[in-house]
């Protein structure tokens, strides 16, 4: 296959592929603890959370798709296995079974580790003049910047 020619000199585009990798691994994460709490939800706000856990990680199911395909749009394998994820995200794991308000409490963590990963790459997106992921790391600061408000609410 021939070298992409993109416009984005080789050393900045293997640099952004790197930082993707890094927010598939986070959106992945906190996509299975999504659903992880959707299934185990207790209490009062069952219905509710229930529901709104569902929302949140059918978007985040999207998002990694969008993202992995940057990756290789960029020509770079992205990570996909649970070992790669586990190295790559800031997004803890925990497999016990918290209280509903420290599920909301451990997604709004979740969610701005995304944030903050998405505004990380700006720096060397912006000098690569790579538009494609830039409007994608927007994009996903919005979303992730509004979900979290959503659910700091909750804890208000």
């Amino acid at each position: 296959m021939n070298e992409p020619n993109l416009g984005i000199a080789e050393v900045d585009r293997l640099k952004i592929a790197d930082g993707l990798s890094h927010l598939l691994a986070d959106t992945y994460s906190l996509y299975l603890k999504t659903h992880r709490y959707h299934w185990n939800v207790t209490g009062p706000m069952f219905q509710t959370l229930h529901l709104m856990f569902e929302t949140q990680y059918n978007e985040l199911a999207l998002a990694v798709d969008l993202i992995a395909e940057r990756i290789r749009a960029l020509d770079v394998f992205a990570p996909g296995s649970y070992s790669d994820f586990a190295k790559l995200s800031s997004v803890p794991d925990d497999s016990d079974n918290p209280p509903a308000t420290e599920m909301i409490r451990r997604l709004v963590d979740g969610q701005e580790t995304v944030v903050r990963t998405a505004r990380s790459l700006f720096s060397v997106v912006n000098g690569a003049h790579d538009e494609a992921t830039a409007d994608l790391l927007t994009q996903r600061m919005q979303v992730h910047e509004k979900t979290a408000w959503m659910l700091r609410s909750l804890l208000a």
